[in-house]
């Protein structure tokens, strides 16, 4: 199939394409730069010029392919409640070309939407409309998408990481920094769930190959790292303490990730891994917060 990927030059993208190529497909890859297109060319992909903040221009990119996967998103997080709006809107002009046809549409979302309640694992057959995180723009864009007849597909993602990007990891890491200290709010049970970059980028794949309409897939090795194992691996990398917070303490302290940070994000992937034949096998979080090097570290 020909595959127009979005975010093809980005920290997950970029490691789909040659998982794409690999399975013998061809990729088209959205990017906005003359850097991002030699990118893409170095890697045996076409090139697509358009922006996420004008989504009107990917719709003629997904109307030239036989399917499409969705990874790019603006990670400012500090801006988070927009770009969840605006991934709403660039999903919409992705699907729009593809009503009525075969085609597939992977979309991106986050396994909090999933969420079965306190202490429970975030499952695959759930979704919560109640829950806070405002990425459930994207997946609501999705069902709709579904309800027009469109065969979409998402994939929910955890803690992404590699010895250099962490997901939300990333730019807590740099308020560590910033602050001078590690903080997790109150015991730090909370949990986070996690897979590696090259194990989430072989999920887009299997989920493309074998996935099935309307179906939910979460791309989680390790059900759940708790917020004080993190942040007193942290602590050890930037050689600043641990330190626990009130929930009142932490906006002061943590700024916008206040929002996340205590939040419980545990998810299984049970029933992902027996429907896809997924198997992680990479480092876990924890192991590449270990091997990181603190002193180049920042958030992407």
């Amino acid at each position: 199939m020909r595959v127009f990927l979005t975010g093809a030059t980005g920290f997950i993208g970029s490691r789909i394409v040659p998982e794409l190529l690999a399975a013998g497909h061809q990729v088209l890859g959205l990017t906005r730069s003359d850097a991002g297109a030699a990118a893409l060319v170095a890697a045996g992909a076409d090139v697509y010029r358009g922006t996420l903040e004008d989504p009107s221009s990917l719709g003629a990119g997904a109307a030239e392919a036989d399917a499409v996967i969705h990874t790019a998103f603006d990670h400012t997080f500090s801006n988070f409640v927009a770009n969840c709006d605006n991934d709403r809107r660039v999903i919409e002009a992705l699907g729009a070309p593809l009503t009525g046809t075969a085609k597939p549409l992977i979309i991106t979302s986050g396994v909090g939407i999933g969420d079965a309640g306190p202490g429970q694992l975030a499952r695959e057959d759930l979704f919560n409309q109640d829950h806070p995180n405002p990425r459930i723009a994207s997946e609501r864009a999705g069902n709709a998408l579904l309800d027009a007849g469109v065969d979409v597909r998402v994939v929910r993602l955890p803690q992404v990481h590699d010895t250099v990007k962490q997901g939300l990891i990333s730019p807590y890491i740099d308020i560590a920094r910033e602050r001078r200290a590690a903080a997790y709010i109150g015991e730090g049970t909370n949990r986070w769930s996690a897979a590696h970059v090259l194990d989430v980028a072989k999920l887009y794949v299997l989920a493309l190959d074998k996935g099935q309409r309307g179906a939910r897939y979460h791309a989680v090795d390790e059900e759940g790292i708790a917020g004080r194992k993190i942040a007193e691996v942290v602590a050890a990398g930037l050689g600043v303490p641990s330190i626990s917070l009130s929930p009142a303490e932490a906006e002061g302290h943590l700024g916008w990730l206040a929002i996340f940070a205590g939040l419980d994000m545990a998810a299984s992937s049970a029933w992902t891994r027996a429907e896809l034949g997924w198997e992680p096998s990479g480092p876990g979080l924890i192991a590449d917060l270990e091997a990181m090097d603190y002193t180049t570290a920042a958030a992407p």
